[in-house]
């Protein structure tokens, strides 16, 4: 099956330019892992639910009551009398939620991984700990996307960035391993999955997407979504 959640990703890079501090991005992938889980429909108790517009996706940057940061996707039970709305194209409705039940953290590495890692993954502690405010025992979910690409340009207005390789400016697949390395060991315990989407990105033009193994990402995404499953039928 097509996973929607990947195909987003995958546009945030193919035949476009990518833009680091478009802190939207991370929303417009996130929001798709509920969407592949209801298409694959391992679970009657979660599809009625959203059908029935009894779990939404959050979209409040907060809780109501809850003076937590909601991460890059949320999605829980809708607050009772609220009211939810079908967004075309979207299976989850959208509404504010009292409960997380799901909640997804996105972050995606494309040069400089080791210079930032230290704070991506405090991030990335710290938004572990925003789902768990308010009580309840949520799935947290992180997304880590990890460029193994030769070579990779940023950019800053009209300034262009390559990496060279050398010094503080190594090329992405000088500094993939090690950075995956680093959330397995300090990060991907404290989540209940992270899913490890690697990818080549060179961000010039004709601008290129290709994932390092596709069937593998594919299959590793369809596990962690079966895991989820079995998880909210065990907790919710």
């Amino acid at each position: 099956m097509a996973f929607l959640l990947l195909e987003q990703f995958q546009a945030l890079f193919s035949g476009t330019k990518y833009l680091h501090r478009d802190s939207s991005r991370g929303d417009s992938v996130a929001v798709y892992l509920t969407e592949d889980i209801y298409a694959l429909n391992r679970s009657e108790k979660l599809r009625q639910r959203i059908e029935n517009a009894e779990r939404v996706q959050n979209v409040q940057n907060k809780r109501r009551g809850v003076d937590a940061r909601r991460g890059d996707s949320t999605f829980g039970e809708l607050i009772p009398g609220a009211v939810s709305l079908r967004v075309p194209g979207y299976s989850v409705l959208r509404g504010p939620i009292a409960t997380v039940e799901i909640g997804v953290e996105i972050k995606v590495l494309c040069k400089a991984m080791i210079r930032q890692i230290d704070r991506v993954m405090q991030n990335m502690e710290d938004q572990v700990k925003q789902f768990r405010l308010g009580g309840g025992n949520p799935i947290s979910i992180g997304i880590v996307g990890v460029n193994h690409a030769n070579q990779y340009t940023s950019y800053e207005g009209s300034v262009e960035w390559p990496t060279t390789g050398r010094g503080r400016h190594k090329h992405p697949i000088q500094e993939a391993a090690n950075v995956e390395a680093r959330i397995r060991a300090r990060v991907a315990p404290q989540y209940d999955d992270v899913i490890y989407l690697r990818f080549r990105a060179t961000n010039v033009a004709p601008f290129d997407f290709e994932w390092v193994d596709k069937s593998a990402t594919e299959m590793d995404y369809a596990a962690v979504l079966t895991r989820i499953i079995r998880r909210y039928e065990q907790r919710f």
